[in-house]
């Protein structure tokens, strides 16, 4: 059931993303990029710039609204909040004051084995923290503090909008250099050619979508080195907010139950958004979200007071 509601919402978020981005191109006035002379490079940027900052910034603009739906998030009202739901309200409040937040996130909570949780919005004024099951049944306070001081910096830090904005130039820039390249082959193949007919445009599409494919996998690599290091400085965030030595208990605990994977929430669309990943392997590393744990631990621990 939760898988199929995953399916839909990214269905229905394609299909609104689409829509948006048609009506941004019409008011834009963009007319095709491909003339009788060759690529008109102008628009050419206005349709990259579009599609590739115009998906990103919308799945931004609707983050928040996706993950409580997607990961099934109960949010908590603090008026009506009693128990341990109170304690956790305000310990996120709490936080985030010292963080310096003017205005508090939203909290919630998700139904997961998995210790973990995420901070996710579009600015710092609409944002949410939200917390697994498995992380309020197995942490204790202080660990639980070093968890959310390191969302809370995320929050404080502008992450999501910062993360955002480079995946939509990378996607731009992919888009763009994609299509110069793949015109510039099929040019040249056709001045090559004695008939002067060379390759179809079919076949310059084909040769468009692979290097879309090998300057996304590039681009995939810088995005996520970003996102290593926002991790590192969410950490030394936590750190100050929380005591460092709460953080690196927190770290700790989730290195001790890594192993704790929820196969319902083993999405990669949201592991960005949490405070730990779940890849594998020397090479993926170049692809995680997150730094492995114990280097994590390393910094902490080697960190100047």
């Amino acid at each position: 059931m939760q898988f199929a509601k995953r399916i839909f919402l990214f269905l229905l978020t394609n299909f609104l993303v689409m829509m948006t981005i048609s009506i941004l191109l019409k008011v834009f006035g963009f007319h095709g990029y491909l003339t009788a002379y060759g690529i008109d490079y102008q628009q050419l940027m206005i349709f990259c710039l579009v599609w590739g900052m115009g998906g990103a910034l919308f799945s931004l603009a609707i983050s928040r609204w996706m993950a409580k739906r997607a990961m099934g998030v109960q949010v908590i009202d603090p008026r009506r909040a009693g128990g341990w739901q109170a304690d956790l309200v305000e310990r996120v409040h709490r936080l985030a004051r010292g963080a310096g937040l003017t205005v508090m996130p939203e909290v919630g909570v998700y139904d997961s084995p998995e210790l973990n949780a995420f901070a996710t919005g579009p600015t710092k004024n609409r944002s949410l923290v939200a917390v697994s099951t498995g992380l309020l049944d197995r942490m204790g306070p202080d660990e639980l503090d070093g968890v959310i001081g390191h969302e809370i910096s995320h929050v404080a830090n502008g992450d999501m909008v910062t993360l955002t904005l480079l995946q939509g130039v990378v996607n731009a820039f992919v888009m763009f250099l994609a299509r110069v390249v793949a015109f510039a082959i099929a040019q040249a193949m056709r001045d090559r050619d004695e008939r002067g007919s060379g390759p179809s445009y079919f076949l310059q599409w084909v040769i468009q979508f692979a290097l879309e494919i090998v300057f996304m996998i590039l681009g995939s690599m810088v995005v996520a080195a970003f996102s290593r290091w926002r991790e590192y400085r969410a950490d030394s965030g936590g750190a100050r907010l929380a005591g460092r030595g709460s953080m690196v208990a927190a770290l700790r605990k989730l290195q001790a139950t890594y192993e704790i994977v929820d196969p319902e929430m083993d999405n990669s669309s949201v592991e960005t958004m949490k405070i730990s990943g779940h890849r594998r392997g020397r090479l993926s590393l170049l692809f995680a979200s997150h730094p492995p744990l114990s280097a994590r631990i390393s910094r902490l621990e080697n960190a100047t007071a």
